[in-house]
């Protein structure tokens, strides 16, 4: 009889401590939806495989960059990669988690890529900022498809800041939480921008 109550009393325990930690989860994944998300910074900034990262203007561009670019797009490609880290800081007195993000990328506009980020984010209660970085590579060809040669190059400096437009990048994301073996998604995209709010 003793065994049994204690079996019982086990029983009864984890599924008090199971249920707490899916409250947990659940709080702390409402917490993240009360985040403000701000596009911080872009880095390992690559177009064609030059690194435009550190370049101020077109004839910073040696010879044989300019001659990577041109080739790449003749061959019908033109590969951007960068990482786009995303600030999340969180106003509220809990704790905000996420499991999983799925984003949107858009550059003037234009809806590039998507992709899920898999890694758990985990953001300290009373303004407290932690940084997401978003790794991503997109053909410029294919995603300015029906663009003139001349406009997909632009467009590629514009973003490396080496042409006379400005670019305006926009990310969508959508914050996930496992829990148990559920994934419980954000109803939604939450729009991120430059600025805090």
């Amino acid at each position: 009889m003793y065994k049994k109550s204690l079996s019982l009393a086990l029983i009864a325990g984890m599924i008090w401590l199971t249920s707490c930690d899916v409250l947990q989860q659940v709080a702390e994944m409402a917490a993240f939806t009360k985040c403000q998300f701000r596009l911080s910074t872009v880095e390992n900034l690559s177009l064609a495989g030059v690194d435009v990262q550190q370049k101020k203007k077109l004839s910073d561009l040696t010879f044989t960059d300019a001659a990577r670019v041109t080739s790449a797009f003749a061959t019908g490609t033109l590969p951007l990669s960068l990482t786009l880290n995303v600030q999340v800081k969180n106003p509220n007195a809990a704790q905000a988690s996420m499991n999983k993000l799925e984003w949107i990328l858009l550059i003037d506009g234009i809806e590039m890529v998507s992709g899920v980020n898999q890694n758990r984010v985990n953001v300290p209660a009373n303004g407290g900022v932690a940084t997401l970085p978003l790794r991503i590579s997109v053909d410029l060809n294919k995603a300015l498809s029906g663009k003139s040669k001349d406009a997909i190059l632009n467009f590629g400096f514009n973003l490396a800041g080496l042409g006379n437009q400005p670019t305006r990048i926009t990310l969508k994301a959508k914050p996930s939480i496992v829990v148990g073996n559920q994934t419980l998604d954000y109803p939604g995209y939450l729009s991120v921008e430059n600025e805090f709010n």
